[in-house]
Protein backbone atom coordinates (compact mmCIF):
# COMPACT_ATOMS: atom_id res chain seq x y z
CA UNK A 1 0.00 0.00 0.00
CA UNK A 2 1.42 3.35 -1.05
CA UNK A 3 1.37 6.23 1.39
CA UNK A 4 0.11 9.49 -0.13
CA UNK A 5 0.71 13.08 0.95
CA UNK A 6 -2.75 13.43 2.51
CA UNK A 7 -2.14 10.29 4.58
CA UNK A 8 1.27 11.58 5.69
CA UNK A 9 -0.30 14.89 6.80
CA UNK A 10 -3.04 13.05 8.71
CA UNK A 11 -0.48 10.87 10.48
CA UNK A 12 1.90 13.77 11.18
CA UNK A 13 -0.94 15.90 12.56
CA UNK A 14 -1.99 13.04 14.86
CA UNK A 15 1.57 12.18 15.96
CA UNK A 16 2.41 15.76 16.94
CA UNK A 17 -1.12 16.69 18.11
CA UNK A 18 -1.37 19.67 15.77
CA UNK A 19 -4.68 21.55 16.08
CA UNK A 20 -6.77 22.58 13.04
CA UNK A 21 -6.06 26.28 13.60
CA UNK A 22 -2.33 25.50 13.79
CA UNK A 23 -2.59 23.57 10.51
CA UNK A 24 -4.10 26.67 8.84
CA UNK A 25 -1.27 28.80 10.26
CA UNK A 26 1.42 26.32 9.17
CA UNK A 27 0.08 26.25 5.60
CA UNK A 28 0.01 30.08 5.61
CA UNK A 29 3.63 30.23 6.85
CA UNK A 30 4.53 27.90 3.97
CA UNK A 31 2.89 30.23 1.45
CA UNK A 32 -0.47 28.46 1.00
CA UNK A 33 -3.56 30.33 2.09
CA UNK A 34 -6.10 27.64 3.06
CA UNK A 35 -9.23 28.10 5.15
CA UNK A 36 -9.98 25.80 8.07
CA UNK A 37 -12.60 24.04 5.92
CA UNK A 38 -10.06 23.48 3.12
CA UNK A 39 -7.52 22.10 5.60
CA UNK A 40 -10.16 19.67 6.88
CA UNK A 41 -10.74 18.53 3.28
CA UNK A 42 -6.99 17.95 2.88
CA UNK A 43 -7.03 15.94 6.11
CA UNK A 44 -9.39 13.32 4.71
CA UNK A 45 -8.35 10.08 3.12
CA UNK A 46 -8.94 9.89 -0.60
CA UNK A 47 -11.48 7.27 -1.56
CA UNK A 48 -10.31 5.84 -4.84
CA UNK A 49 -13.07 4.35 -6.95
CA UNK A 50 -10.95 1.30 -7.76
CA UNK A 51 -10.41 0.51 -4.07
CA UNK A 52 -14.10 0.82 -3.18
CA UNK A 53 -15.45 -0.62 -6.43
CA UNK A 54 -18.38 1.81 -6.30
CA UNK A 55 -19.22 5.17 -7.82
CA UNK A 56 -18.11 7.97 -5.52
CA UNK A 57 -19.49 11.49 -5.78
CA UNK A 58 -17.07 14.34 -5.18
CA UNK A 59 -16.75 14.15 -1.40
CA UNK A 60 -14.89 17.46 -1.15
CA UNK A 61 -11.53 15.76 -0.67
CA UNK A 62 -8.61 18.04 -1.62
CA UNK A 63 -5.59 16.05 -2.81
CA UNK A 64 -2.28 17.22 -1.36
CA UNK A 65 0.21 17.46 -4.22
CA UNK A 66 3.99 17.62 -3.71
CA UNK A 67 4.04 21.43 -3.87
CA UNK A 68 1.36 21.73 -1.16
CA UNK A 69 3.10 19.09 0.96
CA UNK A 70 6.48 20.79 0.75
CA UNK A 71 4.89 24.18 1.49
CA UNK A 72 3.35 22.63 4.62
CA UNK A 73 6.72 21.24 5.73
CA UNK A 74 8.45 24.60 5.13
CA UNK A 75 5.68 26.30 7.12
CA UNK A 76 6.08 23.69 9.87
CA UNK A 77 9.78 24.57 10.20
CA UNK A 78 8.89 28.27 10.49
CA UNK A 79 6.06 27.44 12.95
CA UNK A 80 8.39 25.46 15.23
CA UNK A 81 11.63 27.45 14.89
CA UNK A 82 10.57 30.96 13.86
CA UNK A 83 11.21 32.89 10.69
CA UNK A 84 14.84 32.89 9.60
CA UNK A 85 16.32 36.01 8.06
CA UNK A 86 17.61 35.24 4.56
CA UNK A 87 21.36 35.42 4.06
CA UNK A 88 22.67 37.92 1.50
CA UNK A 89 21.94 36.63 -2.01
CA UNK A 90 19.41 34.08 -0.74
CA UNK A 91 15.77 34.36 -1.74
CA UNK A 92 13.33 35.02 1.10
CA UNK A 93 11.01 32.15 0.19
CA UNK A 94 12.61 28.69 0.20
CA UNK A 95 12.63 27.12 -3.22
CA UNK A 96 10.61 23.97 -3.61
CA UNK A 97 12.71 20.89 -4.30
CA UNK A 98 10.15 18.18 -5.23
CA UNK A 99 12.50 15.38 -4.28
CA UNK A 100 11.13 12.07 -3.05
CA UNK A 101 8.35 12.88 -0.57
CA UNK A 102 9.46 10.47 2.17
CA UNK A 103 13.02 11.81 2.15
CA UNK A 104 11.62 15.33 2.33
CA UNK A 105 9.39 14.35 5.27
CA UNK A 106 12.30 13.04 7.33
CA UNK A 107 14.58 15.98 6.46
CA UNK A 108 12.08 18.74 7.17
CA UNK A 109 10.59 17.20 10.33
CA UNK A 110 14.13 16.63 11.61
CA UNK A 111 14.86 20.33 11.10
CA UNK A 112 11.52 21.53 12.51
CA UNK A 113 11.79 19.46 15.70
CA UNK A 114 15.57 19.99 16.06
CA UNK A 115 16.16 16.23 16.04
CA UNK A 116 19.59 14.63 15.80
CA UNK A 117 20.36 11.51 13.78
CA UNK A 118 20.42 9.61 17.08
CA UNK A 119 16.91 10.92 17.85
CA UNK A 120 15.68 9.69 14.46
CA UNK A 121 17.25 6.26 14.97
CA UNK A 122 15.59 6.11 18.42
CA UNK A 123 12.20 7.14 16.97
CA UNK A 124 12.43 4.45 14.28
CA UNK A 125 13.55 1.84 16.84
CA UNK A 126 10.49 2.63 18.97
CA UNK A 127 8.48 1.46 15.95
CA UNK A 128 10.65 -1.71 15.66
CA UNK A 129 12.67 -0.48 12.67
CA UNK A 130 16.43 -0.70 12.91
CA UNK A 131 18.52 1.55 10.69
CA UNK A 132 22.22 2.36 10.83
CA UNK A 133 23.57 5.89 10.94
CA UNK A 134 25.03 5.35 7.46
CA UNK A 135 21.68 4.25 6.02
CA UNK A 136 20.01 7.26 7.61
CA UNK A 137 22.71 9.56 6.22
CA UNK A 138 22.04 8.20 2.71
CA UNK A 139 18.39 9.29 3.04
CA UNK A 140 19.53 12.85 3.84
CA UNK A 141 21.89 13.11 0.86
CA UNK A 142 21.00 15.31 -2.06
CA UNK A 143 19.21 13.47 -4.86
CA UNK A 144 21.81 12.57 -7.48
CA UNK A 145 24.59 11.96 -4.92
CA UNK A 146 26.18 8.54 -5.41
CA UNK A 147 25.19 7.43 -1.89
CA UNK A 148 21.64 8.86 -2.02
CA UNK A 149 18.89 6.40 -1.10
CA UNK A 150 15.14 6.82 -1.46
CA UNK A 151 13.28 6.53 1.84
CA UNK A 152 10.67 3.84 1.34
CA UNK A 153 7.07 4.04 2.51
CA UNK A 154 7.81 1.51 5.26
CA UNK A 155 10.36 3.85 6.86
CA UNK A 156 8.07 6.87 6.48
CA UNK A 157 5.09 5.06 8.05
CA UNK A 158 7.21 3.77 10.92
CA UNK A 159 8.84 7.18 11.43
CA UNK A 160 5.34 8.68 11.84
CA UNK A 161 4.39 5.80 14.15
CA UNK A 162 7.54 6.41 16.20
CA UNK A 163 6.75 10.14 16.41
CA UNK A 164 3.31 9.28 17.78
CA UNK A 165 4.90 7.02 20.39
CA UNK A 166 7.42 9.72 21.36
CA UNK A 167 5.08 12.72 21.42
CA UNK A 168 1.74 11.17 22.40
CA UNK A 169 2.96 8.42 24.70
Amino acid sequence: MNIDNNDILIRLRYALDIKNTEMVEIFKLGGMDLSKEEVLKVLTKSMEEEELDIDVENDGHIPCDDEMFESFLNGFITFKRGRQEPKPGQSEKPSLTYEHVNNLLLKKVKIALSLTSEDLIEILESADVHISKGELGAIFRREGHKNYRVCGDRYARNFLKGLAIKYRG
